[in-house]
């Protein structure tokens, strides 16, 4: 392994790593609070389209999270960063309580296509409109194509078999803009006076956190809390090519060559690091 590598910030994902619906992972409010102690930046990243950021963060609230609102960058802010720089009139395909994070966005006479994950709008009549927008020439967003993501009653279809549906049957290429996305994770680090080598991913998802974390040139901590499956496990990293078995050989790791605070969060959430 290379030198040592100073850190400046931490992203952090929430479903899955920190929460599950409405029940938080346990020990996760202890680790946040040990983390606060480090000289460290703390921002926390999310795919979730299903509600906008007020009503993610009034949740973390009522979970006992110690976290700002503006600690929190989404997907769906992505999203609508995209839409206001393209001055795309969207087709909405979100859940109605994340609606509030496009306010302002003209949406008549929709001219792009932008879907997420809304279940109750994933309908045959709403997903051929949507196909025949994209096949007159409008472009398909994706917030985010995740294949599925974890519920308190087990895993559930993510957006990403929709967006592909979508894009096999009209022949294109949906832009992304959420995790694992290099650019979704450059916006994020934007404010916080960092590079990407500054800075660790932590998330419960192997590709779209860790692995887009190591694309964009961050390393990545993959938490068993969440969505992560054994396949998972298979996947291999040029950043870091180990499993952490034990708890002693991960503070090994994290205290002598890479980052000093990981074995307070080892206590806790039992990470592979990769």
């Amino acid at each position: 392994m290379a030198g040592r590598r100073a850190l400046k910030a931490v992203l952090i994902d929430l479903s899955g790593t920190l929460h599950i619906e409405d029940t938080a992972v346990p020990g996760a409010q202890d680790a946040l609070n040990r983390l606060r102690q480090a000289s460290v930046a703390v921002k926390f990243v999310t795919n979730t389209t299903k509600e906008s950021k007020r009503i993610l963060f009034e949740r973390l609230q009522r979970l006992n999270f110690n976290l700002q609102e503006n600690e929190i960058f989404t997907s769906l802010s992505a999203a609508r960063s995209l839409l206001e720089q393209k001055q795309h009139r969207p087709l909405l395909l979100v859940e109605d309580s994340a609606l509030e994070d496009f306010t302002g966005i003209e949406t008549s006479e929709p001219n792009a296509v932008v879907i997420g994950l809304a279940p109750d709008h994933f309908n045959y009549s709403t997903l051929n409109k949507a196909f025949r927008m994209i096949l007159d020439g409008a472009p398909l967003i994706a917030i985010h194509k995740a294949r599925y993501y974890k519920r308190k009653d087990g895993l559930a279809l993510g957006p990403g078999p929709f967006v592909t549906g979508l894009e096999y049957a009209t022949d294109c290429k949906a832009t992304v803009v959420g995790k694992p996305e290099k650019t979704f994770f450059t916006q994020a680090l934007s404010d916080l006076g960092c590079s990407p080598s500054e800075a660790v991913m932590i998330g419960d998802d192997a590709r779209d956190d860790v692995g887009g974390a190591q694309n964009s040139g961050m390393l990545g901590i993959l938490v068993r809390t969440g969505e992560l499956r054994n396949s998972q496990l298979l996947i291999s990293s040029s950043a870091f090519s180990s499993t952490v078995v034990s708890l002693l050989e991960a503070t090994f790791l994290a205290t002598s060559s890479i980052i000093i605070f990981f074995s307070l969060l080892l206590t806790i959430f039992s990470p592979v690091m990769f």
